[in-house]
């Protein structure tokens, strides 16, 4: 008899006072829940940042620890009228997914853990495309010999486009080509210069192929343009004289001469 009592008042106090204490026997007055701890902390729910996106109506002021957020780093995140924000009131970091328009292009690759993709030797977490092509008509090369540093030097590898760029372009009597206008492409997005372009590799193109639509999608909602029906080059030599392109009507890759003129479309790392 004497339990119950003891429940039935602990019961009428919590509702009374609407407090709660963890480890504490008087509750903070100005707290409904008080958590004390000298050696554990307090650990919110954490989920991806599509489980997020996926409560339905969020309370303002909802918390949550998002673990695949601000580059696969984890953020807490509060739900704000505006939206959700960080746990400074900023901007959420959520993790890139094939046709965001981001870092000066459009995501077309997301590698699944960071790499290097661009040779510089930092980490790279995904590869863009531009918002439009570079050119229409264009030969995979203007000048110098009809192979690039040496016949067989390019890859066909993803993350291997700059290095085949960089490699054309320093073969003596080089003037221009495929591997140029992506060089010297550049555009400039909410105040930042983007100028570090290059031509796609093989590998590197097909992944563009494979998600033109939603990259076409995004293209065209950013004054952008879609992929022609037509071929375009990779940064990849076949032989001597050809090199690969891929054709964006059915996906098929074929190599070619040099000197024919096709369509490009520049892309960088992230």
């Amino acid at each position: 008899m004497k339990k119950i009592t003891v429940i039935v008042l602990m019961l009428f106090t919590a509702l009374s006072y609407a407090q709660v204490g963890i480890n504490i026997a008087i509750p903070h007055t100005s707290s409904a829940l008080d958590v004390t701890s000298t050696s554990l902390g307090f650990l919110p729910p954490r989920m991806t940042a599509l489980q997020r996106a996926e409560i339905v109506n969020p309370a303002l002021g909802l918390m949550v620890f998002c673990t695949n957020c601000a580059s696969g780093d984890g953020e807490l995140q509060i739900n704000y009228a505006s939206g959700w924000k960080n746990a400074a009131g900023g901007d959420i970091t959520d993790p890139p997914a094939i046709g965001d328009y981001r870092d000066g292009g459009i995501v077309f690759y997301i590698a699944s853990a960071p790499v290097d993709l661009d040779g510089d030797g930092d980490l790279d977490t995904g590869l863009v495309c531009a918002i439009q092509d570079q050119s229409s008509s264009i030969q995979w090369i203007l000048g110098g010999n009809t192979q690039t540093t040496e016949n067989g030097s390019t890859s066909a590898s993803i993350g291997q486009g700059q290095t085949n760029t960089t490699a054309m372009m320093n073969q003596v009597g080089y003037t221009g080509g495929a591997a140029k206008v992506c060089n010297d492409y550049t555009i400039t997005v909410n105040g930042i210069i983007y100028n570090d372009w290059f031509l796609p590799s093989k590998d590197e193109l097909n992944q563009m192929y494979t998600n033109k639509a939603a990259i076409n999608t995004t293209a065209s909602a950013n004054s952008g343009s879609n992929f022609s029906i037509n071929y375009y080059w990779s940064s990849t030599e076949y032989d001597f004289s050809y090199a690969w392109f891929q054709y964006f009507y059915d996906g098929g890759q074929f190599n070619f001469s040099k000197y024919a003129t096709d369509f490009v479309r520049a892309v960088r790392a992230f």
